[in-house]
């Protein structure tokens, strides 16, 4: 069987690599136990990683070399004025060394890519959290996107709960306990050029909302529902930048088979934490199925 290699980026934003590891016998190669580089909280990047590894899938992991928006004071519970620190080297250290610089990914040698949610996704990824619907993308997460797209590749993606005052206010939201980045996770190109896949999570579906035109992806519902979906103003936004919402539960991804997107909630719904486990692994064994490895 062909290898597949996947890999995880953003200091754990929106953009991450896997370390690769020999194949094993038989089957796929296996992942390496990996964790977003920062601001994808580290257990869902590592729940990415898990299910990777059970899908026997060899993992890279990337991250753009930018400054952060901002360094947040725990303690305090506020941005820090007299600090700044780099996604890259922060993810570093989630990721114990092992990543390499976004702008060095290429589509042509993996199969896939799985963006993690978290703030990363929408301060250092993109502009959304200060600007919703009018941000920017950076500009390597945006050339990763189209190259896997223009490539056929898939693209997987989930959602967090991250930038809720951004999207219901369009006001800078208030910056608390959360982290602010993450890497992404890519699959490795494998012996057929036509089978890739992109997967997307939380608030990184905005981003394949912003730079793909049309394309399908789910945020989970679209009311809030007594609070237990409250960022479902983020459907609205998507909407806004031209995608189109599907309403998924917390367990489950939507698959946009023209565009070989891949998106799951994730931690937009206020779940026990197995049904949103659940629902990034349905992510990412949707993204390994439209590999076809």
């Amino acid at each position: 069987m062909a290898a597949v290699r996947a890999l995880v980026g953003s200091r754990l934003a929106a953009a991450s690599a896997f370390a690769s590891l020999s194949p094993a016998v038989g089957r796929l190669p296996s992942a390496q136990p990996f964790t977003s580089p920062r601001r994808s909280p580290r257990p869902r990047s590592r729940w990415i990683l898990v299910h990777l590894s059970r899908g026997g899938a060899e993992v890279q992991i990337f991250a753009p070399d930018v400054p952060q928006m901002h360094v947040i004071d725990h303690t305090k519970g506020q941005p820090s004025e007299s600090e700044s620190r780099n996604v890259l080297t922060e993810s570093a250290r989630i990721a114990r060394g092992k990543i390499t610089d976004l702008a060095k990914l290429s589509a042509a040698n993996h199969d896939a890519t799985i963006f993690p949610g978290g703030f990363g996704a929408a301060k250092n990824l993109s502009t959304f959290a200060v600007d919703g619907k009018d941000c920017k993308v950076n500009k390597e997460v945006e050339r990763v996107l189209k190259e896997f797209h223009q490539a056929g590749k898939p693209i997987g993606h989930y959602s967090t709960c991250t930038v809720p005052d951004a999207v219901h206010s369009q006001q800078p939201p208030s910056w608390g306990t959360t982290a602010d980045h993450a890497p992404l996770p890519l699959l490795r190109q494998s012996l057929d050029p036509e089978a890739d896949s992109t997967s997307l999570c939380c608030i990184a579906p905005v981003l394949a909302a912003k730079v793909l035109r049309g394309v399908e992806v789910t945020v989970g519902h679209e009311q809030e529902e007594g609070g237990k979906w409250p960022y479902a103003g983020t459907a609205e936004a998507i909407k806004a930048l031209g995608a189109k919402h599907f309403v998924k539960e917390v367990a489950e991804a939507h698959v946009d088979q023209k565009n070989k997107v891949v998106t799951t909630p994730a931690f937009m719904c206020q779940a026990a934490l197995h049904h949103i486990h659940d629902g990034i692994g349905a992510m990412v064994q949707k993204v390994l199925e439209l590999t076809g490895k």
